[in-house]
């Protein structure tokens, strides 16, 4: 890097991020394709990098970097993308919409839902693989009993996330863990009694919820016995349709890598669709790349039904490098840098540290376009503060986790929320007010800042955050 590179000043900072909302927004209203908002933000970053002194070639070289390094989220879209198409189109998807609908009450839906997508993402350590396998499954029964599909989202990503960032085997876990220099079994220990209180408050919530906004009343039974009979009249619902979930979820505990594993889901729905739906060998294939329309008279069973495929992942895979090329372009120029050093001078007690640190957290969700990006920078930028204060690494893995992983489905245009939005079919904005886990825990963290509670103090030593290994 050329020694006359300097960091952009704070009115830079603004122009580049400032300008990206502005065009964000004015692109949404006009019903243009965030793509082309996305793309516009990195020719405002090449200009403040050139202004600062970077050459175009290693801003491009970032812009390259960031899409390498977000590539496997690319790669996992498109194989759940196939493994969604195979197994509706292989039965095993309605058959847990039938039995689901057969068994939970109403009233008690959304609490199962997060419940069964907690313990779902915890023993697998992924909130991609819960919401489309036991997620999809959720919105289809949730669909047939009537509660409103942002809720039934909301809970469905409560729970996918409080396992994914509690789990050992989650990925932003190690990731998290790693960067702020703390072992990954005391960084799950950190997080544990923010996440526990949060917990019983987003599940207090879904069980009001459940008695008041869902309730009996809005079950129709009738509508639930027609979304069951067009469910049996279209596909051969079975006990055995279960099988191909339970194999991934049980090598997905095991630590088995998630892209060969997801595609033998996905392979598995292949041969269900030939062995229990009747579909020719080359029907049953071409639903990993499009589904079969589906018409059980119930549009909106069909429009769940009618979901899947690699092919309509290519949208959500768009938006995904152009976000990933701008996070790496913002991570060369310094941009978030520029705003946490200022930020941070006037920082001075355990409870604006921890609200820096979550909002830091959601920027890098905002402006990184994806979690990794977040879940890295926060770590590197607010590192120093908490070693400054006397506060120990473990409370800075768990605001960086709490700010990043819990934020990263409420910005549209982020690898999460482009992900959740595609396999249920719910718009961020939507679902976003019903993400009460997530609003629920940081809530819990910066009470825990202001109060003092948990607030561990440093014990004078510490590792190194191990940058090569999270890389």
């Amino acid at each position: 890097m050329s020694e006359n590179v300097k960091l952009p000043s704070l009115w830079q900072a603004f122009l580049v991020l400032g300008g990206f909302l502005v065009l964000a927004f004015t692109f949404t209203a006009l019903k243009i394709e965030i793509h082309l908002a996305i793309f516009g933000g990195w020719f405002l970053a090449l200009l403040v990098g050139k202004m600062v002194g970077h050459s175009y070639k290693d801003m491009e070289k970032a812009i390259t970097k960031g899409i390498y390094n977000g590539l496997d989220a690319v790669i996992i879209l498109l194989a759940v993308g196939a493994l969604v198409g195979t197994w509706i189109s292989g039965g095993i998807v309605p058959s847990l919409i039938y039995y689901g609908l057969k068994m939970i009450h109403p009233s008690i839906f959304l609490l199962a839902t997060l419940i069964i997508c907690s313990i779902t993402s915890l023993s697998t350590g992924t909130s991609w693989g819960t919401a489309g396998t036991a997620g999809i499954a959720m919105m289809g029964i949730g669909a047939g009993l009537g509660v409103p599909a942002p809720l039934t989202a909301g809970a469905v990503l409560s729970g996918a996330y409080f396992g994914d960032k509690l789990s050992p085997l989650s990925d932003s876990t190690i990731l998290t863990a790693s960067m702020s220099g703390v072992d990954v079994i005391d960084h799950v220990k950190g997080m544990m009694p923010g996440s526990i209180i949060g917990y019983i408050l987003a599940a207090i919530a879904y069980t009001i919820a459940g008695f008041t906004v869902v309730g009996s009343s809005v079950a129709d039974l009738s509508k639930v016995s027609a979304v069951m009979s067009a469910i049996d009249g279209m596909f051969n619902v079975s006990i055995l349709s279960l099988i191909p979930m339970i194999v991934v979820l049980v090598l997905l505990t095991m630590r088995m890598p998630s892209i060969p594993v997801i595609t033998l889901g996905a392979v598995l729905g292949i041969v269900w669709g030939i062995l229990f739906q009747g579909l020719s060998p080359v029907d049953a294939i071409q639903t990993a790349w499009a589904q079969i329309p589906k018409n059980t008279g119930l549009e909106f069973i069909d429009n769940i039904l009618g979901r899947g495929g690699m092919s309509s992942m290519l949208w959500s895979v768009g938006i995904i490098l152009f976000g990933l090329g701008f996070g790496g372009l913002l991570d060369q120029i310094g941009i978030l840098k520029v705003i946490a050093q200022k930020v941070e001078k006037g920082i001075k007690t355990g409870g604006a540290l921890t609200v820096t640190t979550v909002i830091v957290g959601f920027l890098g969700n905002l402006f990184g376009s994806a979690m990794y990006v977040s879940l890295i920078l926060t770590p590197k930028i607010m590192g120093q503060k908490y070693d400054e204060l006397g506060y120990d690494r473990r409370v800075l893995s768990r605001n960086t986790e709490f700010g990043g992983t819990l934020t990263s489905g409420m910005v549209p245009w982020s690898d999460n929320g482009i992900y959740m939005t595609t396999i249920l079919g719910v718009a961020t904005l939507q679902y976003l007010p019903y993400m009460w886990l997530s609003f629920a825990c940081i809530a819990v963290t910066i009470f825990f800042g202001f109060t003092g509670k948990f607030m561990w103090k440093a014990n004078g030593q510490r590792s190194e955050p191990a940058v090569e290994s999270a890389m």
